[in-house]
């Protein structure tokens, strides 16, 4: 009886042990994952969209700001009458009903479905009222440009990333998108057997954090006044493309930006896609005789040349099986080293570069940034390459003291010269100037020296040399009256598979005011001119045209 008795008690001591395992394992072991699972079953979570950043231009006008709209969404389980609701969303929406019908579809194992975006309050209106079983609209945003398309190759714009959300694409959008796009919020709560919120039950709310602000350097009034005069000189001058950047040269921060062709950011879809990118950071040109200023200034730095040395142009240069020769074959004699910027002397400049040494030469290429990004706050920056050392012959070296040869992008090309306009110093090109975040809080963005690469005093010698140009040399009856400025034409031949095109050039212009005491410098660049192929007959009356504009509108000082 005993035994019995033992047998009894031994049972029920396991099945006591086995259940209070089980108990102990559901109750404390699992405890999290069985919460987790009855909350997916009796909860819901959304998200919630934080609002994307806006760009605002130098004065706070807005650029890029947000616009309420919708998304429509489907519970696939909850739509009675299909066919109604595609032929009514179609109608509404104007897209077509198999896209619709092809959504649902594929959904209807989920219990929810984007059908459509960035929906107008008027349309998601008209959705509302129909009533359609299954179907509901939840607040978003989207993008909203004031300035209709002005500076789109600066600001680029917001598609959708491979998993089908929000993401900034060239420009600022791109390159500031973590920063535009701030952090989605989150709510959680219960739900009824029907999927709909229990307006009694449990909620957790997750608050998004809004996307951070831009405040740019770049000025309203001078991008509209650089576009406008843009597309006229083009027109006028039969150009194929054009580029103009105005740049402050002591701190590098940006006041304009523009070429075009260029496209509509609020139908993008219409346009070629290799339009989106921006030439003046990934388009590179041979700078042709606006670099000669740069050569120029390495010798002087250098004082393998001086002001008041003299060069004897007597006629064109023999290099091996090559011949050098002036843009327009005319030979001056015995000239001062200003004038060979003066006449633009592709084999004075040849004479230059021999007199600094190839070695030299090349270190001041280097230390310029050639062949380095100018590390600008834009999306998809370009550099060409600048070959090492050991691959250039003599012929390179001489090609290049004229800008033939080597390439760079306009933005590398107006920082190169800002060297001479501040005084020597190689600064980095900006454009944000601060960004406001969520709560208030400022971040400046300072301006950034990033070597020394000329004296002062070979600034101030290369920049009269400048001035020189300007008023004896091609545009002397083009500049405005009453200031000094500071510039240099460029005309370039375009190379083509192997050789350069006898019909085709780059024209471009440098230069910078009040030359005494710099607050602006700009570069035009028109390639394929047809009414000319010289820059002095097209990019600098372009420049000039543009100076004057912004002489008036910055009440730059005039002098006698």
């Amino acid at each position: 009886m005993n035994r019995r008795l033992s047998l009894v008690f031994i049972i029920f001591l396991v099945l006591f042990a086995v259940i209070y395992s089980r108990l102990f394992f559901w109750q404390v072991i699992s405890a999290e994952s069985l919460k987790g699972f009855a909350q997916s079953q009796t909860g819901r979570s959304r998200v919630v969209k934080a609002k994307r950043g806006s760009i605002f231009s130098s004065d706070e006008s807005p650029l890029v700001i947000n616009q309420p709209s919708f998304l429509i969404y489907a519970q696939p389980h909850l739509v009675k009458d299909k066919l109604k609701l595609t032929n009514t969303l179609s109608e509404i929406l104007e897209i077509d009903e198999a896209s619709i019908s092809a959504k649902l579809e594929d959904s209807v194992e989920l219990k929810w479905v984007s059908l459509a975006e960035k929906i107008e309050a008027g349309k998601a209106g008209e959705i509302k009222e129909k009533n359609l079983a299954g179907i509901g609209l939840s607040q978003d945003f989207k993008r909203y440009y004031p300035e209709s398309s002005m500076a789109a190759h600066l600001l680029g714009f917001v598609g959708k990333n491979h998993n089908g959300q929000d993401q900034g694409y060239f420009g600022l959008e791109g390159y500031y998108d973590e920063q535009l796009k701030g952090r989605t919020g989150l709510i959680n709560e219960e739900k009824d057997a029907l999927g709909n919120p229990i307006l009694a039950g449990l909620r957790e709310i997750i608050a998004p954090n809004d996307g951070n602000n831009l405040y740019l350097t770049v000025d309203k009034t001078v991008q509209f006044i650089v576009e406008e005069k843009l597309k006229k000189g083009m027109e006028k001058y039969g150009a194929a493309e054009g580029t103009v950047v105005v740049m402050n040269p002591q701190t590098g921060a940006l006041r304009a930006m523009a070429s075009y062709p260029s496209y509509d950011l609020i139908s993008r879809e219409n346009f070629n896609t290799r339009l989106y990118k921006n030439p003046a950071v990934s388009s590179s040109f041979e700078p042709g005789s606006t670099f000669k200023v740069l050569i120029m200034a390495a010798a002087i730095n250098e004082n393998s040349v001086s002001p008041n040395d003299e060069y004897d142009e007597s006629g064109p240069l023999e290099l091996g099986a090559y011949t050098i020769k002036t843009w327009d074959q005319k030979y001056h004699g015995l000239i001062k080293i200003p004038q060979i910027l003066q006449y633009s002397s592709n084999v004075g400049m040849v004479y230059i570069s021999e007199k600094l040494g190839n070695d030299k030469m090349f270190s001041y290429l280097d230390n310029l940034g050639m062949g380095r990004l100018t590390g600008i706050d834009l999306q998809d920056e370009s550099s060409p390459d600048l070959r090492s050392k050991d691959s250039w012959k003599k012929i390179d070296f001489a090609t290049a003291s004229f800008g033939q040869g080597i390439a760079v992008t306009p933005l590398q090309m107006i920082r190169m010269v800002s060297a001479i306009a501040n005084g020597g110093k190689l600064v980095k090109p900006y454009i944000v100037d601060r960004i406001i975040d969520f709560s208030g809080r400022t971040i400046s963005n300072k301006p950034q020296i990033v070597k020394k690469i000329f004296k002062k005093e070979t600034a101030s010698i290369v920049t009269e040399m400048m001035v020189n140009a300007v008023e004896k040399g091609e545009t002397k009856f083009l500049k405005p009256v009453g200031i000094r400025i500071a510039g240099k034409t460029g005309t370039a031949q375009i190379p083509i598979a192997g050789h350069y095109d006898t019909q085709k050039t780059i024209a471009s212009f440098v230069g910078f005011f009040p030359a005494d005491d710099p607050k602006l410098i700009m570069l035009v660049t028109l390639r394929e001119p047809t009414s000319s192929p010289w820059g002095s007959e097209t990019a600098a009356p372009l420049f000039f045209d543009i100076s004057k504009e912004l002489i008036k509108y910055y009440n730059l000082p005039l002098s006698n």
